[in-house]
Protein backbone atom coordinates (compact mmCIF):
# COMPACT_ATOMS: atom_id res chain seq x y z
CA UNK A 1 0.00 0.00 0.00
CA UNK A 2 0.81 3.87 -1.20
CA UNK A 3 1.15 5.94 2.11
CA UNK A 4 0.82 9.92 0.96
CA UNK A 5 2.55 12.51 2.81
CA UNK A 6 0.15 13.01 5.50
CA UNK A 7 -0.43 9.65 6.65
CA UNK A 8 3.19 8.92 7.03
CA UNK A 9 3.67 12.46 8.76
CA UNK A 10 1.40 10.59 11.36
CA UNK A 11 2.79 7.34 11.66
CA UNK A 12 6.11 9.44 12.18
CA UNK A 13 4.56 11.39 14.76
CA UNK A 14 3.20 7.82 16.84
CA UNK A 15 -0.25 9.34 16.06
CA UNK A 16 -1.77 7.07 13.83
CA UNK A 17 -5.45 7.47 14.24
CA UNK A 18 -6.14 3.99 14.51
CA UNK A 19 -3.61 2.94 17.47
CA UNK A 20 -5.08 3.85 21.07
CA UNK A 21 -2.58 4.43 23.41
CA UNK A 22 -2.71 2.03 26.52
CA UNK A 23 -3.24 3.59 29.86
CA UNK A 24 0.47 3.71 31.99
CA UNK A 25 0.71 0.84 34.22
CA UNK A 26 0.06 1.87 37.85
CA UNK A 27 3.01 1.01 40.21
CA UNK A 28 2.36 -0.96 42.99
CA UNK A 29 4.49 -2.20 46.49
CA UNK A 30 7.14 -4.83 45.36
CA UNK A 31 5.63 -4.76 41.94
CA UNK A 32 2.42 -6.69 42.42
CA UNK A 33 -0.06 -6.86 39.69
CA UNK A 34 -3.25 -5.45 41.57
CA UNK A 35 -3.91 -4.80 45.22
CA UNK A 36 -6.52 -6.53 47.09
CA UNK A 37 -9.42 -5.31 49.50
CA UNK A 38 -11.40 -7.78 51.56
CA UNK A 39 -13.73 -5.76 53.51
CA UNK A 40 -16.46 -7.28 56.00
CA UNK A 41 -19.60 -4.62 56.57
CA UNK A 42 -21.99 -5.31 59.11
CA UNK A 43 -19.86 -5.95 62.52
CA UNK A 44 -21.33 -9.81 62.32
CA UNK A 45 -19.93 -12.62 64.27
CA UNK A 46 -18.97 -14.72 61.88
CA UNK A 47 -16.50 -12.14 60.71
CA UNK A 48 -14.87 -12.37 64.57
CA UNK A 49 -15.20 -15.90 64.39
CA UNK A 50 -14.38 -17.12 60.58
CA UNK A 51 -12.83 -14.02 58.41
CA UNK A 52 -10.48 -12.99 60.98
CA UNK A 53 -8.98 -16.20 62.25
CA UNK A 54 -8.75 -17.27 58.57
CA UNK A 55 -6.93 -14.29 57.66
CA UNK A 56 -4.29 -14.19 60.50
CA UNK A 57 -3.52 -18.09 59.46
CA UNK A 58 -2.30 -16.37 56.22
CA UNK A 59 -0.93 -13.29 57.17
CA UNK A 60 -3.60 -11.51 55.60
CA UNK A 61 -5.29 -8.26 56.62
CA UNK A 62 -8.71 -7.06 55.93
CA UNK A 63 -11.11 -3.62 56.21
CA UNK A 64 -14.69 -4.36 58.79
CA UNK A 65 -16.84 -2.06 58.53
CA UNK A 66 -18.71 -1.58 61.70
CA UNK A 67 -22.52 -0.84 62.29
CA UNK A 68 -22.17 1.43 65.52
CA UNK A 69 -25.47 0.20 66.49
CA UNK A 70 -24.98 -3.48 66.24
CA UNK A 71 -24.72 -5.59 68.99
CA UNK A 72 -21.21 -7.67 67.93
CA UNK A 73 -20.30 -3.82 68.78
CA UNK A 74 -21.15 -3.74 72.06
CA UNK A 75 -20.94 -7.28 72.98
CA UNK A 76 -17.23 -8.42 71.49
CA UNK A 77 -15.72 -4.88 71.85
CA UNK A 78 -12.57 -6.30 73.01
CA UNK A 79 -12.56 -8.87 69.76
CA UNK A 80 -12.95 -5.70 67.91
CA UNK A 81 -9.86 -4.25 69.60
CA UNK A 82 -7.58 -6.97 69.22
CA UNK A 83 -8.66 -6.90 65.29
CA UNK A 84 -7.21 -3.52 65.04
CA UNK A 85 -4.22 -4.54 67.29
CA UNK A 86 -3.41 -6.85 65.00
CA UNK A 87 -3.07 -4.92 62.00
CA UNK A 88 -7.12 -5.21 60.63
CA UNK A 89 -8.57 -1.71 59.92
CA UNK A 90 -12.00 -1.09 61.44
CA UNK A 91 -13.90 1.43 58.81
CA UNK A 92 -17.11 3.40 59.42
CA UNK A 93 -20.21 1.79 57.88
CA UNK A 94 -22.41 4.41 59.83
CA UNK A 95 -24.57 4.70 63.23
CA UNK A 96 -27.76 3.03 62.25
CA UNK A 97 -27.06 1.44 58.95
CA UNK A 98 -30.03 3.63 57.01
CA UNK A 99 -31.09 2.70 53.45
CA UNK A 100 -33.42 3.72 51.18
CA UNK A 101 -36.64 2.06 51.83
CA UNK A 102 -38.41 3.24 48.30
CA UNK A 103 -36.10 0.74 46.46
CA UNK A 104 -36.91 -2.42 45.52
CA UNK A 105 -36.54 -5.53 48.09
CA UNK A 106 -36.31 -3.09 50.89
CA UNK A 107 -39.05 -3.82 52.97
CA UNK A 108 -36.45 -5.60 55.61
CA UNK A 109 -35.49 -0.99 56.24
CA UNK A 110 -37.34 0.03 59.33
CA UNK A 111 -38.98 3.11 59.41
CA UNK A 112 -36.58 4.86 61.75
CA UNK A 113 -33.37 3.65 59.48
CA UNK A 114 -34.65 4.69 56.27
CA UNK A 115 -32.78 6.94 54.44
CA UNK A 116 -35.52 8.86 52.39
CA UNK A 117 -36.82 10.53 55.79
CA UNK A 118 -33.41 11.42 56.97
CA UNK A 119 -31.51 14.95 56.21
CA UNK A 120 -28.36 15.50 54.96
CA UNK A 121 -27.26 16.75 57.89
CA UNK A 122 -28.17 14.40 60.02
CA UNK A 123 -26.75 11.58 58.22
CA UNK A 124 -23.35 13.78 58.24
CA UNK A 125 -23.43 14.64 61.72
CA UNK A 126 -23.90 10.58 62.44
CA UNK A 127 -20.89 9.31 59.93
CA UNK A 128 -18.94 11.49 62.01
CA UNK A 129 -19.83 10.26 65.19
CA UNK A 130 -19.25 7.11 64.43
CA UNK A 131 -15.86 7.72 63.28
CA UNK A 132 -15.55 9.36 66.84
CA UNK A 133 -16.92 6.25 68.44
CA UNK A 134 -14.68 3.86 66.20
CA UNK A 135 -11.48 6.42 67.15
CA UNK A 136 -11.99 5.26 70.92
CA UNK A 137 -11.99 1.51 69.91
CA UNK A 138 -8.91 1.44 67.69
CA UNK A 139 -7.22 4.84 68.18
CA UNK A 140 -7.04 5.44 64.53
CA UNK A 141 -7.08 9.09 63.22
CA UNK A 142 -7.61 8.16 59.36
CA UNK A 143 -10.93 6.49 58.60
CA UNK A 144 -12.55 5.06 55.57
CA UNK A 145 -16.04 4.60 54.64
CA UNK A 146 -18.31 2.18 53.28
CA UNK A 147 -21.75 3.41 52.06
CA UNK A 148 -24.60 1.22 53.37
CA UNK A 149 -26.47 -0.42 50.47
CA UNK A 150 -24.45 2.00 48.40
CA UNK A 151 -27.04 4.98 48.86
CA UNK A 152 -25.82 8.39 48.65
CA UNK A 153 -29.36 10.31 48.40
CA UNK A 154 -31.16 11.37 51.70
CA UNK A 155 -34.16 13.17 51.81
CA UNK A 156 -32.95 16.45 51.09
CA UNK A 157 -29.82 15.46 48.44
CA UNK A 158 -26.45 13.52 48.41
CA UNK A 159 -24.79 13.15 52.09
CA UNK A 160 -22.09 11.39 51.36
CA UNK A 161 -20.36 14.44 48.81
CA UNK A 162 -19.64 16.37 51.92
CA UNK A 163 -18.35 14.20 53.73
CA UNK A 164 -15.12 13.02 51.33
CA UNK A 165 -12.46 15.53 53.54
CA UNK A 166 -13.37 13.22 56.10
CA UNK A 167 -12.40 9.86 54.99
CA UNK A 168 -9.07 8.71 52.63
CA UNK A 169 -11.45 6.42 50.64
CA UNK A 170 -15.17 6.23 50.20
CA UNK A 171 -16.89 3.11 48.48
CA UNK A 172 -19.68 2.87 46.58
CA UNK A 173 -21.69 0.02 44.87
CA UNK A 174 -20.69 -0.31 41.10
CA UNK A 175 -18.94 -3.27 40.54
CA UNK A 176 -15.97 -5.06 41.77
CA UNK A 177 -12.74 -3.92 39.86
CA UNK A 178 -11.38 -0.96 39.25
CA UNK A 179 -11.05 -0.27 35.16
CA UNK A 180 -8.72 2.58 36.22
CA UNK A 181 -6.23 3.54 38.12
CA UNK A 182 -5.07 6.73 37.35
CA UNK A 183 -8.61 8.27 36.89
CA UNK A 184 -10.34 6.71 39.84
CA UNK A 185 -12.27 9.07 42.61
CA UNK A 186 -11.02 8.16 45.67
CA UNK A 187 -14.29 8.88 47.34
CA UNK A 188 -16.33 6.75 44.56
CA UNK A 189 -14.61 3.69 44.60
CA UNK A 190 -16.65 1.08 43.73
CA UNK A 191 -17.23 -2.91 45.49
CA UNK A 192 -19.15 -5.59 44.94
CA UNK A 193 -20.52 -7.89 47.66
CA UNK A 194 -20.02 -11.16 46.12
CA UNK A 195 -23.29 -13.01 47.57
CA UNK A 196 -23.05 -16.72 47.58
CA UNK A 197 -19.72 -17.25 44.87
CA UNK A 198 -17.91 -20.41 44.71
CA UNK A 199 -14.42 -19.97 45.10
CA UNK A 200 -13.37 -19.71 41.45
CA UNK A 201 -15.63 -16.83 41.00
CA UNK A 202 -13.57 -15.27 43.81
CA UNK A 203 -10.17 -16.34 42.41
CA UNK A 204 -11.68 -15.07 38.66
CA UNK A 205 -12.12 -11.26 39.90
CA UNK A 206 -8.78 -11.06 41.79
CA UNK A 207 -7.12 -12.36 38.38
CA UNK A 208 -9.31 -9.95 36.53
CA UNK A 209 -8.05 -7.30 38.52
CA UNK A 210 -4.06 -8.53 37.70
CA UNK A 211 -4.70 -8.28 34.46
CA UNK A 212 -5.67 -4.92 34.07
CA UNK A 213 -3.50 -4.09 36.86
CA UNK A 214 -5.74 -2.48 39.29
CA UNK A 215 -7.76 -3.48 42.01
CA UNK A 216 -10.03 -5.33 43.37
CA UNK A 217 -12.86 -4.48 46.20
CA UNK A 218 -14.84 -7.29 47.78
CA UNK A 219 -17.16 -6.78 50.61
CA UNK A 220 -18.04 -9.92 52.35
CA UNK A 221 -20.95 -10.20 54.77
CA UNK A 222 -21.28 -13.39 56.32
CA UNK A 223 -18.84 -15.80 56.07
CA UNK A 224 -20.21 -19.57 56.54
CA UNK A 225 -23.54 -18.10 58.27
CA UNK A 226 -26.16 -15.14 58.58
CA UNK A 227 -26.84 -12.88 55.61
CA UNK A 228 -25.36 -12.24 51.94
CA UNK A 229 -23.32 -14.98 52.94
CA UNK A 230 -20.37 -16.80 51.04
CA UNK A 231 -19.13 -20.16 52.42
CA UNK A 232 -16.47 -20.32 54.51
CA UNK A 233 -15.15 -22.60 51.57
CA UNK A 234 -15.08 -20.14 49.32
CA UNK A 235 -13.90 -17.71 51.15
CA UNK A 236 -11.01 -19.89 52.35
CA UNK A 237 -10.09 -20.82 48.69
CA UNK A 238 -9.66 -16.97 47.85
CA UNK A 239 -7.34 -16.22 50.98
CA UNK A 240 -5.43 -19.95 49.52
CA UNK A 241 -4.43 -17.94 46.06
CA UNK A 242 -4.38 -14.77 47.45
CA UNK A 243 -1.61 -15.86 49.86
CA UNK A 244 -0.11 -18.36 47.25
CA UNK A 245 0.77 -15.66 44.75
CA UNK A 246 2.14 -12.48 47.15
CA UNK A 247 4.48 -11.54 44.64
CA UNK A 248 1.21 -11.13 42.22
CA UNK A 249 -1.73 -9.14 44.88
CA UNK A 250 -1.12 -6.98 47.56
CA UNK A 251 -3.66 -7.70 49.80
CA UNK A 252 -3.81 -4.91 52.37
CA UNK A 253 -6.62 -2.62 54.32
CA UNK A 254 -8.67 -0.41 52.04
CA UNK A 255 -7.07 2.46 54.19
CA UNK A 256 -3.32 1.15 52.76
CA UNK A 257 -4.39 0.49 49.46
CA UNK A 258 -6.01 4.26 48.78
CA UNK A 259 -3.50 6.24 51.28
CA UNK A 260 -1.02 5.04 48.48
CA UNK A 261 -3.51 5.59 45.17
CA UNK A 262 -4.03 8.97 46.38
CA UNK A 263 -0.38 9.23 46.91
CA UNK A 264 0.50 7.88 43.48
CA UNK A 265 -2.50 9.55 41.79
CA UNK A 266 -1.08 13.71 43.59
CA UNK A 267 2.72 12.74 42.55
CA UNK A 268 1.08 12.14 38.56
CA UNK A 269 -0.71 15.77 39.18
CA UNK A 270 -3.99 13.64 38.53
CA UNK A 271 -5.96 15.00 42.01
CA UNK A 272 -5.01 17.34 44.74
CA UNK A 273 -5.80 15.83 48.24
CA UNK A 274 -5.54 17.50 51.61
CA UNK A 275 -2.75 16.03 54.10
CA UNK A 276 -4.06 12.88 56.15
CA UNK A 277 -2.70 11.89 59.89
CA UNK A 278 -1.41 8.11 59.65
CA UNK A 279 -3.89 5.38 61.87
Amino acid sequence: MTRGPAALLLLAMGSCPIMAAEPAAFAWPDGQRAAVSLAYDDALDSQLDMAIPALDRRGLKGSFYLTMSSDTVRTRMDDWRAAARSGHELGNHSLFHQCAASKPERTWVTPQHDLDAMTVAQMQEQVRLASTMLQAIDGATSRTFTVPCGDTQAHDGDYVAGLAADFVGIKVMGGAVVPDMHTLDAHAVPVEAPVGLDGDALVALVEDAARRGTMVNLTFHGIGAEHLAVSSEAHAQLLDHLAAHRDRFWTATFREIMTWVRDRQAAAGAQPHRALDAP
